[in-house]
């Protein structure tokens, strides 16, 4: 059973940064394309950047210019540096991964949260 333990959250004030990390098994890194969500209160969570384990990038319209998703195989951890925060940033961010074996994602770890104040 693979485990996803997200951490760095915090409180700082717009135009701030932040850098969350996420630690998991090694062969998630040799296996899986990785993700970080955002769960702002009182919605679902929504992807905001993936990253392919050939090291392929991609962000959602709203972090997009302002996060870097980013993985360190030797670590056995994936990076989200958060740059410009925002309130709308405010929420619990998860990371998760495609499973190589099922082709769904794993399960879902305790996120960690993230609060921006204007």
């Amino acid at each position: 059973q693979v485990h996803l333990a997200e951490s760095g959250g915090g409180s700082v004030q717009a135009g701030g940064s932040l850098r969350l990390s996420c630690a998991a098994s090694a062969s998630i890194f040799k296996t899986d394309d990785m993700f970080w969500y955002h769960q702002a209160p009182g919605k679902q969570r929504e992807l905001v950047a993936t990253i392919t384990i050939g090291g392929d990038t991609d962000y959602s319209d709203d972090v997009k210019g302002r996060f870097t998703i980013s993985r360190d195989v030797a670590k056995n951890t994936l990076y989200l540096q958060m740059n410009s925060l925002k309130p709308e940033d405010t929420g619990v961010y998860f990371c998760n991964a495609l499973s190589d074996a099922t082709g769904h994602l794993r399960d879902w770890g305790r996120g960690t949260q993230v609060t921006v104040s204007a």
